[in-house]
């Protein structure tokens, strides 16, 4: 049973996702930042040994039910998302003088009429989407190319915003759809991608169903030679009509003189074209090409296929809500989209949240060594440093359900308790856990310890990316701009 889902589905799925950040019950989206540890072949608490890859080559991350829990064991932060950090995105497409674009055709992918073969662009696309038929120019202007003058080469660049048609030296037609404003070049712009975005003006002076391009599928022969005016567009709309010039016999232009509105089919009949003065002409046959609903610019979502949404957000070096979440002390490995998680018992709101563990220790013999592994002999926890503040004699660390980063000899994954001592193993520096329950630097210890700000195993982690180490130094900010394909 032959079926596709159709680009409009992909795009709703779109619109869902992007809506979901503002709408009245919306959801929670923080991004975060994990896995400070090197990627390994490493000793699971099962006893079992798991391949994760290498830091110049991390392996794909696996799509599971064990993974999802692995996530929350190594985070060290996440910052919200807002809808202010998400736009519709398309793929970028730079013009360049010396190129042939395609064209805007409402009917690739379908078969020519009388033949097997399918109505493909000259790029070779048979859809849409993945035709050349946008460019982003120099000036940041958006166009949509209409007609690319029976794909010649585009040497002459389009400017202006118009609402009209606009015809290059080149021969080429454009549609002026929208420009990216300051904020989207900055916050929406990417190597490969940029926002698109509906420009008012143009969507109001749209037309629907206007037919504006007629191609010439077959010239025919035998006809009048002469410009032939006033004949009508045929089909389910109004008030089209075009003129065509015939020449040795054969026709070699069609004008729309009247772009009419109102068409979801439309063709011209030889016999419109012999009664306009072109007599004796036969085998002709014409392609209307209509416009998308609404008309070309009504939405530029739609039209352009703006079925990719990107979050941008920035990690910047002491973010300051919670003082300074995001620790500039270690590298990380990992980026998480994680949806709806709770925070200390109920749905996280903060702007941003720790994810690590700390303990506020007393009288440390020196300095802990970000990366090594702490023990507490007495329990058996094991741990790894994240960042030793020594102003405040705080140790944030880590505990996985890997042999050295969390579970003991046993295989158990034992909590740091008590004002029993912590060894780095490392270092060989020791400290005692504080027995006071206290805020210090913003963060409230119960009995000398606390837990993630963000619970684990709360919410949904919908995207994960693995990648070689980013250092991350108190000067430095990191924009991750990331691309959600529906």
């Amino acid at each position: 049973m032959p079926a596709i889902i159709t680009n409009k589905f992909r795009i709703h799925n779109a619109e869902q996702f992007s809506e979901s950040f503002s709408e009245a019950a919306a959801n929670v989206y923080y991004l975060g930042i994990g896995r400070p540890q090197a990627y390994t072949t490493s000793t699971r608490g099962d006893s079992r040994t798991e391949n994760e890859g290498s830091d110049t080559s991390p392996l794909t991350p696996v799509d599971s039910v064990k993974d999802e829990f692995y996530y929350f064991d190594d985070l060290l932060a996440a910052k919200r998302v807002t809808s202010s950090d998400v736009s519709y995105v398309i793929p970028r497409r730079n013009w360049t003088t010396g190129t042939v674009y395609d064209y805007y055709r409402h009917d690739y992918g379908n078969r020519i009429t009388g033949t097997t073969t399918t109505q493909t662009s000259n790029s070779g696309a048979s859809t849409i989407w993945d035709s050349t038929f946008y460019v982003l120019t120099e000036d940041n202007n958006v166009y949509k190319c209409l007609d690319n003058n029976s794909d010649a080469t585009s040497t002459v660049k389009p400017t202006g915003t118009s609402t009209s048609i606009l015809t290059t030296g080149d021969g080429y037609k454009w549609k002026y759809m929208y420009t990216l404003s300051a904020a989207q070049q900055t916050n929406f712009l990417s190597t490969d991608f940029m926002a698109v975005a509906t420009d008012g003006t143009v969507s109001s002076a749209a037309t629907d169903g206007a037919i504006n391009i007629v191609k010439i599928k077959t010239a025919g022969t035998g006809g009048t030679d002469g410009t032939h005016t006033g004949i009508a567009i045929r089909g389910d709309g109004s008030s089209g009509t075009v003129s065509v010039t015939i020449s040795s016999g054969a026709v070699t232009a069609v004008t729309v003189t009247s772009a009419g509105s109102g068409y979801t089919f439309g063709y011209i009949t030889v016999a419109d074209i012999i009664t306009a003065g072109g007599t004796g002409l036969s085998g002709t046959e014409l392609d209307c090409i209509i416009e998308p609903k609404g008309g070309h610019g009504f939405n530029a979502v739609k039209e352009l296929g703006g079925y990719y949404i990107m979050l941008n957000t920035n990690f910047e070096a002491a973010e300051t809500s919670n003082s300074g979440d995001f620790t500039t002390e270690n590298d990380f490995r990992r980026v998480a989209l994680i949806r709806d998680p709770d925070a200390s018992g109920s749905a996280a709101s903060a702007t941003t949240l720790r994810g690590t563990k700390a303990v506020l220790v007393t009288s440390p013999s020196g300095n802990f060594t970000v990366d090594e592994e702490i023990n507490q002999a007495t329990t058996g926890a094991v741990g790894k440093v994240v960042e030793w503040d020594s102003s405040n004699n705080i140790l944030y660390y880590i505990q996985t359900r890997f042999n050295d980063e969390g579970v003991d000899a046993n295989g158990d994954l034992t909590a740091f308790s008590g004002t029993n001592v912590i060894t780095g193993q490392g270092s060989g520096v020791t400290a005692t856990p504080s027995s006071s329950t206290t805020t210090v630097d913003s963060i409230s210890f119960t009995s000398g310890y606390a837990g993630s700000e963000i619970d684990e195993d709360t919410g949904d982690v919908i995207y994960v990316e693995n990648r070689a180490p980013i250092t991350r130094a108190s000067d430095q900010t990191e924009n991750v701009k990331l691309i959600i394909e529906f």
